[in-house]
């Protein structure tokens, strides 16, 4: 009986916590690349371009990918599909394009969950700051608000490897 009484203690301070946990995650990572913005944007606002810098497709060489919409800008959806644990499967949607200056995209996680990321760029001595941001809100499923308290952990390092393959790629573009 004891050991009933304090399982439930445990469980309900548990609930507790979680319903005073952040309700929703912000992770962000910014890098400088030697090009101009127009040369930087024309990666982001285009996904056939997407895994030439993305770190998920190196993990998952396999995965499949559709794309659907405009080729470029606002309506431009590309939706994937992989076995991979840490690619998974899900859609990405351009909702907003400010060419050379800030690119908003919907994500779709299917049973996951839905999140938004944006890219902000900026004139640095001539180089582009390039911001990259990712936000998801929690609402009140308080499992996801735990897993939120880990979520820079787990796709920081992620945002850090694109953004260095990204990097890699457009100054090693001819301009």
């Amino acid at each position: 009986m004891k050991f009933l009484k304090g399982l439930l203690v445990i469980v309900l301070l548990l609930v507790v916590v979680g319903f005073v946990l952040p309700g929703s995650t912000h992770v962000e990572r910014s890098t400088v690349i030697n090009a101009p913005q127009t040369q930087v944007f024309a990666y982001l606002n285009d996904f056939q371009k997407f895994n030439l810098w993305s770190p998920w497709a190196k993990k998952d060489p396999n995965t499949r990918y559709q794309f659907s919409g405009p080729a470029t800008g606002v309506g431009s959806k590309m939706s994937w599909q992989s076995d991979h644990k840490e690619v998974g499967s899900g859609s990405q949607e351009i909702t907003a394009s400010q060419p050379s200056d800030h690119l908003e995209t919907f994500l779709d996680f299917g049973d996951h969950g839905t999140a938004k990321a944006h890219y902000r760029l900026s004139n640095t001595n001539g180089m582009t700051q390039i911001t990259w941001g990712f936000d998801t809100d929690h609402g009140w499923n308080l499992l996801s608000r735990y897993f939120g308290l880990m979520m820079d952990d787990m796709v920081g390092a992620d945002f850090e490897a694109g953004l260095a393959n990204l990097k890699q790629v457009v100054e090693g573009q001819e301009t």
